[in-house]
């Protein structure tokens, strides 16, 4: 029987966490992520869960504990933000590059500098090469049933690579909502147990973790990377199908809304779709055919699907809660730009740099993007494809 409960993004994660009860969890503070380590070590001195707790001295100790406990065996989740994520990047190449299935929680939080707390992506797109599957969340609910989801994904044998799952910092991590949760039971059978076919404490063979890695091998184990984040597509999709035979709540590889028909769309990650499918039916209400495509899984990037829902549109405006410093646009522009690359007949793409540094985002913001997009419909010409949104000028 669903549980209906009303939970901060953090506090959703942090149970989900408890219902799969891994073997290890090292973690260090930072906000907007603490609350998910503290829920978490007060589960742990209740008893309520069998996992060892590791507090450690900093970010980058955090990913090396969770390389070491994976390494051995042990079901290993871990959370950060911002700087914490950056002070990890050396590690997460490794744990990636180890194949190893560790579930990072990452509150997105813009980098320093100049230093501030609040949401946008540029923690998470700094890492979008580190080789790890990274699935982003709407809201609350979504934060839990990814987070379900991403451990059986990274687990999965024909993947074997670390996940994190991405959710809005304070926006979503803070904001309490309604939820769904799914009883305990029922996760942990959803989950599984963890069994690698080859780690350190395997008494009848022996492996090497992070070993010198010469010329003569070091592109073949890269190759076998990316085969792996190649398989990520297909398991994802059947990890989600069976997800919804148990919940009744439907994932993809992205999310749309209102985009078959649609002249003009919106390419938006995380928490400002949900603003964006307000400003949206507003516009349907006037009878404007305008829609939206959500990214849900970024890395792998979902180029050929993205490309085939995109394909009817006439404008596009992808919007990068991030700033790419390429001279260019968005990391998130690069990516769907030359997803559309291969099409006949290409939609006008323009990107909008938006949200930075926790920038609120409002519909009217939203409505003047289609607005924009109308203007590009009407002339057939793009103009300038770099643009920002909301700057006082």
């Amino acid at each position: 029987m669903t549980i209906r409960d009303r939970l901060s993004g953090n506090e959703a994660v942090a149970i989900a966490m408890k219902q799969i009860n891994p073997d290890v969890m090292p973690a260090f503070p930072i906000t907007p992520s603490t609350e998910i380590p503290q829920y978490f070590s007060q589960y742990v001195a209740n008893g309520e869960v069998d996992t060892v707790f590791i507090p450690v001295e900093s970010e980058h100790s955090a990913m090396s504990a969770c390389i070491g406990s994976e390494g051995a065996g042990a079901r290993t989740f871990t959370a950060t933000s911002s700087c914490g994520l950056a002070l990890m990047h050396e590690m997460l190449y490794v744990a990636s590059s180890s194949r190893l299935p560790i579930t990072l929680a990452c509150v997105n939080r813009a980098l320093t500098g100049p230093i501030n707390i609040n949401n946008d992506h540029s923690d998470s797109m700094g890492s979008r090469d580190a080789g790890w599957i990274q699935i982003y969340s709407e809201n609350n609910q979504e934060a839990y049933d990814n987070f379900i989801q991403a451990v059986r994904i990274a687990e999965h044998k024909d993947v074997m690579l670390p996940a994190m799952v991405c959710q809005d910092g304070f926006i979503t991590s803070h904001a309490v909502e309604n939820i769904e949760l799914i009883e305990d039971e029922k996760v942990k059978a959803f989950v599984g147990e963890y069994e690698p076919e080859e780690f350190l404490l395997k008494s009848d063979s022996s492996i090497a973790i992070g070993p010198y890695d010469t010329a003569n091998f070091y592109i073949e184990h890269k190759k076998q990377q990316a085969e792996a984040m190649v398989n990520v597509k297909a398991v994802a999709l059947e990890v989600a199908a069976e997800f919804e035979k148990m919940t009744g709540r439907k994932y993809g590889l992205f999310e749309t809304y209102k985009l078959e028909d649609a002249d003009t769309a919106l390419v938006i990650i995380n928490s400002s779709a949900g603003t964006a499918k307000d400003a949206i039916d507003t516009l349907r209400a006037e009878g404007k055919k305008v829609g939206l495509l959500k990214i849900r899984l970024f890395r792998p990037f979902p180029k050929e699907e993205i490309a085939e829902a995109l394909k009817h549109v006439k404008a596009i405006a992808v919007m990068d809660k991030c700033e790419g410093f390429s001279a260019a646009g968005g990391p998130l522009f690069a990516e769907v730009r030359s997803a559309l690359y291969d099409l006949n007949e290409k939609p006008m793409t323009v990107n909008y740099i938006y949200g930075l540094g926790g920038r609120d985002v409002k519909t009217t913001d939203i409505e003047s993007v289609y607005s924009d997009l109308d203007v590009i419909v009407e002339s057939g010409k793009a103009g300038d494809t770099y643009r920002y949104l909301g700057v006082r000028e």
